[in-house]
């Protein structure tokens, strides 16, 4: 496999951390030594770049080192076809505008490694390719036991005129200051069984452990990052976490397993659906933000490994997490 690398991160990924550090030092953010010395590979392809440049005749070349982006069921006419067509010449041209020094990210992404091998030493960690999708939005990272495919036209800022017509609650993650923490999540979703349990509770508690562990493996990032908030969506939750608490516990939705409950407080969305006036100025997700801060609380206040906890039900996790709302 022909790797489009020629530079040795490791000065650069010790500069990215002191920076970041310095950076976050008043927070108490900070990477530990364990963490910097685990030992990982990088392996970073740029198809987005390599079929850009592609001349007609280098297209076997290109199939043959990228086989598993190349279905045997589309003809060669289709790829060059594409390779031609003005919309995919444009998007690639502002991929390659805004991307043209990727070096930052593989240090972001190499540290991100260095985190997921020390907490999970068993866990394969993917060759990363980079590549064009269509602004696929719903699969700018795909993760697999080999592969890490990032769909770059998914990240070239909230305000590009290619998310010109999308919803602001999409488009406003579709940066690159995400992109870390969408691979992130990946890598949590594969850490995290999906619940048994249809209960309300349960489903928070899922995508809490997903930023719980977001949470270890991104320690310099924001809490807003992680979540994929703005910082004032993020400000609205923490001044409005007791109410929002109030909310769930007097209308008895924490063991309630009425499907809607996903789309009003778990799944993207312009806003939380309380069905009252508040809702506008409401972030969406504020399920998962309220199953995090639980998780948070579990883990302060019990002595458990990290896969213990993840193996837990989440209604079981909730009883012994001793979450108390702030007042």
């Amino acid at each position: 496999m022909r790797k489009i690398v020629d530079f040795d991160f490791k000065p650069l990924i010790l500069l990215f951390i002191c920076v970041l550090s310095a950076g976050c030092e008043e927070n108490g953010k900070q990477v530990s030594d364990a963490v910097l010395s685990t030992p990982v590979e990088i392996r970073l392809n740029r198809f987005d770049v390599a079929f850009d440049q592609m001349e007609t005749e280098g297209l076997p070349a290109l199939k043959a080192n990228y086989p598993y982006l190349f279905p045997e069921q589309y003809a060669d006419s289709i790829w060059l076809a594409k390779h031609r067509d003005s919309l995919q010449r444009e998007i690639r041209a502002e991929v390659r505008r805004a991307f043209s020094n990727f070096k930052p990210l593989t240090a972001e992404l190499e540290l991100l490694f260095k985190h997921v091998r020390y907490y999970f030493p068993d866990e394969s960690l993917p060759q990363i390719t980079t590549l064009t999708n269509d602004v696929d939005y719903q699969n700018r990272v795909i993760l697999t036991d080999s592969l890490l495919l990032i769909g770059l036209d998914n990240y070239l800022g909230a305000d590009h005129r290619f998310y010109a017509n999308m919803d602001r609650y999409i488009a406003k993650e579709l940066d690159s200051r995400y992109l870390s923490s969408d691979v992130a999540t990946a890598f949590a979703r594969r850490r995290v069984p999906f619940p048994a349990e249809r209960s309300f509770i349960a489903q928070m508690i899922y995508y809490g452990k997903i930023l719980y562990l977001k949470d270890l493996l991104l320690p310099l990032a924001s809490d807003a990052v992680k979540i994929g908030y703005e910082d004032t969506e993020l400000q609205w939750a923490m001044d409005n976490e007791g109410q929002i608490w109030r909310y769930f516990i007097e209308r008895e939705l924490l063991y309630n397993t009425d499907r809607e409950l996903a789309p009003r407080f778990l799944d993207p969305a312009p806003f939380s659906k309380f069905r009252l006036l508040l809702d506008n100025e409401s972030p969406g997700r504020l399920g998962r933000y309220m199953g995090w801060q639980i998780v948070r609380s579990y883990m302060e206040t019990n002595e458990v490994p990290l896969e213990k906890m993840l193996r837990l039900s989440g209604e079981e996790l909730f009883k012994n997490s001793n979450y108390k709302p702030p007042k």
